[in-house]
C-alpha cells in the first residue's frame, strides 16, 4: 500500500495507460479522481473500482472544465497529493506540412496546453502544503522520434522539457516532478500511430522494440507508482523511459 490516502488526479483516466495507472493507484490505497472527456467511461471505471475512485467529465484544454473539475476533487478528497497528466492525443502518419492547422492547435492544445492547466490549478495548493508529485506521461516519440508524426513527437518533446523544468522550479517548496517515456501500447492511440493496424505493420514495429512486445498499462501503472511513492523521494526531473529497450 504504497499510496496508501493519498489523493490523485489522473488526466485520461478512463482507458489505455491511464486506466492501468488507475488501476494501480487504487491498489495501492489511493484515492483517485478519473479525469476523462469520456465521461461514461471514467464513470464506469470508478464504479468498477468502488468508493476509492471518483469519475469527472472534463476537457483537458479547456480552462473553465479544469477549474470546475478542481473545485470537484477537493470537495470529494480536500486535496491532491498526486497529479498525473496522462491525457494526450496523436495524428495519422503523414507529411509534416500536410497536418491541418486545426489538428495541430487541437495536439498542443491536450498534449501542452493541458499541463500548464492542471498546474495553475493544483500547484499553488502543493506549494501551501510543501508536498506534492506530478507526472507528466510522455513518449519515446519525444527522445528518439519517428518520421511522419513530427507535430506528436514535437508536443512530447516539449513536456519532456516541462517536466526537467517544473522539477527545478518546484523542488524548493518540496514538489517532485517526473514524467515517463511508454512505446506503443494497446490503447486507442496505437493504430492512429501506425496509420492501419496489420499483422505486417505491427510486425515492423514490434522489432525496433529489443523485448519484443509494446508497453502495456500494466507497465505504466508499476513505474508511475514508483515515481509517485515515497520510494522515490530523491527522484525529480527524470523522464523515465518504459519502452523494452526502443531508444537505445
Amino acid at each position: 500500500m504504497r499510496l496508501q490516502g493519498k489523493r490523485a488526479v489522473v488526466t485520461g483516466g478512463a482507458s489505455g495507460f491511464g486506466a492501468g495507472i488507475v488501476r494501480a493507484f487504487v491498489a495501492e490505497g489511493a484515492r483517485v479522481a478519473i479525469v476523462d472527456l469520456n465521461g461514461p467511461g471514467a464513470a464506469a471505471l470508478a464504479a468498477e473500482l468502488g468508493g476509492e475512485a471518483l469519475g469527472i467529465q472534463v476537457d483537458v484544454a479547456s480552462p473553465a472544465s479544469i477549474e470546475a473539475m478542481k473545485s470537484g476533487v477537493i470537495d470529494a478528497f480536500g486535496g491532491v497529493d498526486i497529479l498525473v497528466n496522462n491525457a494526450g492525443i496523436g495524428h495519422l502518419p503523414q507529411a509534416l506540412e500536410d497536418l491541418d492547422e486545426a489538428e495541430f492547435d487541437r495536439i498542443f492544445a491536450v498534449n501542452a496546453k493541458s499541463v500548464y492547466l492542471t498546474a495553475r490549478a493544483f500547484v499553488p495548493d502543493m506549494k501551501a502544503r510543501r508536498t506534492g508529485a506530478i507526472l507528466n506521461i510522455a513518449s519515446t516519440g519525444g527522445v528518439s522520434p519517428r518520421p511522419r508524426l513530427t507535430w506528436y513527437n514535437a508536443s512530447k518533446g516539449w513536456m519532456i522539457t516541462a517536466t526537467r523544468a517544473m522539477a527545478v522550479e518546484l523542488a524548493p517548496a518540496g514538489i517532485r516532478v517526473n514524467a515517463l517515456n511508454p512505446v506503443a501500447g494497446e490503447t486507442p492511440l496505437l493504430s492512429t500511430f501506425m496509420g492501419e493496424d496489420t499483422p505486417e505493420i505491427r510486425a515492423r514495429f514490434l522489432a525496433s522494440i529489443p523485448i519484443g512486445r509494446f508497453s502495456t498499462p500494466q507497465d505504466m501503472g508499476a513505474a508511475a507508482t514508483f515515481l509517485c511513492s515515497d520510494e522515490a523521494s530523491m527522484i525529480t526531473g527524470v523522464a523515465l523511459q518504459v519502452d523494452g529497450g526502443r531508444c537505445i
